[in-house]
């Protein structure tokens, strides 16, 4: 009877994989189960000269940078991260968020997090958007990790361009000084997991952990959903 209940709603609302499209099966979650067998998993969080980290080298400190898949265009990775930011499937960074930190939780150094801080968007930005990608995926990540996410630490003071499409050198010049740390005594001594979407060139994420680490004596490791670089 359970069979049938569950065949008649997916005949009028059918469940679809947010990385390929076909249909769920009644044990899957956002994304099948061939699916999550071919994405393209990086394993950065076992590697602490990933190619994340390297790309940070020189530029701004930090304990450990992982990204769960890699991104390249017209891939499952970018279907599913285009419905979670543009077509309102917020349930998705959710379950990447919660998979991923569980794997997280067993790895050193990421199993000392204090706190998770998202890349914040600009208020205007999130209030069309209805959320922010990178503190759903955040949200995901605390469940498995087991510690707070903290939104009131960073914020966005003004507007910028979007980031597609620029150079390395431009992004940076378009991410830096926007951001800012109004509670530097909460910070104090603490290990931050600083997250985001996806890692391209980390003009962003050098612009967020510069921020945070001004008059404060924290250690920043960096997660994302993907990396682009």
């Amino acid at each position: 009877m359970k069979g049938l209940w569950y065949d008649l709603v997916n005949l009028f609302f059918p469940r679809l994989c947010q990385a390929c499209g076909d249909a769920l099966a009644p044990a899957d979650e956002e994304i099948c189960l061939h699916c999550m067998f071919k994405l393209p998993y990086t394993n950065f969080h076992l590697d602490g000269e990933n190619a994340m980290t390297q790309s940070l080298w020189g530029r701004v400190p930090v304990e450990a940078a992982a990204a769960f898949v890699y991104f390249n265009k017209g891939s499952r990775v970018q279907h599913m991260i285009h419905r979670f930011k543009y077509r309102g499937r917020h349930q998705i960074g959710t379950f990447l968020g919660r998979i991923y930190g569980y794997k997280l939780a067993k790895q050193s150094p990421f199993n000392t997090i204090d706190m998770i801080i998202p890349v914040p968007l600009f208020k205007k930005k999130q209030l069309k958007r209805g959320y922010n990608q990178s503190e759903v995926f955040a949200r995901g990540l605390a469940i498995g990790l087991g510690v707070p996410v903290e939104t009131d630490l960073l914020f966005r003071i003004r507007e910028s361009e979007s980031q597609t499409r620029k150079t390395a050198d431009e992004r940076w010049e378009n991410v830096k000084d926007i951001f800012a740390a109004p509670h530097p005594e909460r910070l104090q001594n603490k290990h931050i997991l600083l997250v985001d979407d996806v890692f391209t060139t980390g003009a962003t994420i050098e612009a967020c952990a510069s921020t945070l680490m001004k008059d404060t004596n924290v250690r920043i490791s960096v997660v994302t959903i993907a990396y682009a670089g």
